[in-house]
């Protein structure tokens, strides 16, 4: 018994002698945000759809519809249309950055339609000086997009639609790396559309619309040889909205929207280090502990997102370090409203809303539209309403849509 005592002491001592520890540090510099290549893409470049907050997967169909939810096109009340629009970017401090857009559409016959559309995403001149005695070089780094759509009507109430995109990005600056070369990828959306038909109310009639879109599923982009391959911005939109049909002459519209990125989460990263907490190491002072190893870029919370695509997908849905709740809080949500009188004037304002830690966009928006004959112009506001400043702030959006058989397809 004395001799299983002892053993148990010299195994205790020995232990203790040469016990190991670990410890991780977290990176204070860790951050929630969710980034993603071409980025613009995300932008409302339609004045409609900004002007209610970013809302546009269950509006009512128009000629941007493009961007937000294809298959409206099938319940497009016009033959075809045209829409080209204008938004300045970074405003306040320069005036040669900017996204433009043209899209344009046609209804095939009542079940059918297409679009296509053409994105472009000019970042301005930059001017490159290498010393005081070279001459000035002038880069104009941009990125562009061109997609096209089939929608087709599968019942009186609901459509479907796909598109295919085409995603260019050219941020190279030759002067200072002579083979960097612009990037590309491709991507694919998937979208449906509900519109019921109008119903009679106590003092009303009513319509209620439904919208869903995963946009921009596709392979990362990446820049060159050596660099990291970058997510295209997926994104899953989820909407709803109902039309309070007043009389021949007012109409509301309320429509609300939530939004996700179909990106992997960035995980909690810390540096891991175990060490050896020997008195006697040699080449060490006493009771100083001996580093034996050290793993930077450790995960502490949430999985490696560094994956494809298609399993990226997936993974967005339940890889976030805070759990559950930090899932909710990458959801963004908006209300929209639009007030029309004689479908010849619009009054439309929005909410739209991020969390704090993923990004903390968060405004209201205003905006108005005019037609004239087969002519609509349409203009949005937007206004601040976070700690972050928005590059869109106090910018004026302007859309133009030209519209051609105006109400050949009024089946309501």
């Amino acid at each position: 018994m004395k001799k299983y005592i002892l053993a148990l002491i010299t195994v205790s001592l020995f232990n203790m002698t040469n016990a190991q520890e670990t410890v991780v540090i977290p990176n204070s510099a860790d951050t929630r945000v969710i980034t993603t290549g071409v980025p613009f893409l995300l932008i409302a470049s339609d004045a409609r759809a900004a002007g209610m907050g970013d809302v546009g997967v269950a509006t009512s169909a128009d000629a941007n519809s493009q961007q937000w939810n294809p298959a409206k096109y099938a319940f497009s009340l016009s033959k075809s249309g045209i829409g080209v629009n204008y938004t300045p970017y970074l405003s306040r401090l320069v005036n040669d950055i900017f996204l433009g857009n043209f899209t344009y559409f046609n209804r095939l016959n009542e079940r059918s339609a297409f679009g296509v559309s053409f994105k472009y995403f000019s970042l301005g001149e930059i001017e490159i000086v290498q010393d005081e005695f070279s001459e000035a070089l002038i880069e104009q780094p941009n990125e562009l997009t061109f997609d096209a759509s089939y929608s087709l009507r599968l019942a009186d109430q609901f459509s479907m639609a796909v598109a295919l995109r085409y995603l260019r990005s050219d941020l190279r600056i030759q002067a200072v790396d002579a083979n960097a070369a612009a990037a590309s990828s491709i991507g694919v959306d998937i979208a449906g559309y509900y519109q019921s038909e109008e119903e009679a109310y106590d003092s009303f009639n009513g319509r209620w619309r439904g919208g869903f879109a995963i946009q921009n599923l596709g392979p990362k982009i990446k820049y060159d040889d050596g660099g990291r391959e970058n997510f295209l911005p997926t994104t899953l939109r989820l909407g709803g909205g109902f039309d309070f049909i007043f009389d021949d002459y007012n109409k509301l519209a309320v429509t609300a929207e939530v939004t996700k990125l179909l990106v992997p989460s960035p995980p909690e990263l810390g540096t891991r280090i175990e060490y050896n907490e020997s008195g006697e190491t040699p080449g060490f002072q006493e009771d100083e502990d001996e580093v034996l190893t050290e793993e930077e870029n450790y995960i502490i919370a949430g999985q490696d997102n560094n994956v494809g695509f298609g399993k990226g997908i997936f993974q967005s849905f339940g890889d976030a370090p805070g759990g559950f709740s930090e899932e909710l809080r990458e959801f963004t949500w908006s209300l929209g409203a639009e007030y029309t009188y004689q479908d010849s004037f619009a009054f439309r304002a929005g909410y739209f809303n991020e969390s704090e830690d993923k990004g903390a966009r968060k405004f209201f928006a205003l905006g108005a539209g005019f037609k004239y004959t087969t002519i609509n112009i349409d203009l949005s506001y937007l206004f601040s309403a976070s700690k972050v400043q928005s590059p869109l702030e106090n910018t004026l959006r302007f859309s133009l849509v030209f519209n051609f058989g105006d109400n050949e397809y009024d089946e309501y």
